[in-house]
């Protein structure tokens, strides 16, 4: 058995735009990618690059539906392996988007586990930035790492 998390929320916006958020390298830029923004868009069968530096590879892109991603564990897991990201997008009857991240394959060691841990904040942290950005065009991120404030990627070290 692997170590996996789920996260979700509501964004107060049609499903095609909330999806949009996430595939566009733009708007992604605008709220999660913020250093070094998001290469191009999440399109099924490619590598992009986020934050400049992270692949990130694209599995299934179901328009307005799921995405599907595979990335590199944190650089102090040893051996490094890929994990497994998951987004499903639901349209509410109120016209908002329920939206579910679900990350998974983490192994079963002390690294590891914190390594999820970290993600986990992550991901949370990326829902609210995209609440806040689709419905307010506000972005959170901006300054929030201390590491960000002088241009630096976030680590579990400099949070």
């Amino acid at each position: 058995m692997s170590v996996g998390f789920r996260v979700s929320g509501r964004i107060g916006k049609p499903v095609a735009e909330v999806f949009d958020a996430v595939v566009n390298p733009t708007k992604l830029s605008g709220y999660f990618t913020t250093l070094g923004g998001a290469s191009a868009p999440l399109v099924t069968g490619t590598t992009v690059t986020w934050w400049g530096s992270v692949p990130v590879e694209v599995d299934e892109v179901e328009k307005d539906k799921r995405i599907v991603l595979r990335w590199d564990t944190d650089p102090k897991v040893e051996p490094s392996y890929k994990t497994r990201i998951e987004m499903n997008f639901d349209a509410l009857d109120d016209g908002g988007t329920f939206v579910t991240i679900a990350e998974a394959g983490w192994r079963e060691d002390e690294a590891s586990r914190k390594a999820s841990y970290n993600n986990c904040e992550g991901w949370s942290q990326m829902l609210s930035c995209m609440k806040a950005y689709v419905e307010y065009g506000i972005n959170l991120r901006e300054g929030f790492y201390r590491s960000e404030m002088v241009g630096e990627l976030p680590t579990p070290d400099t949070k």
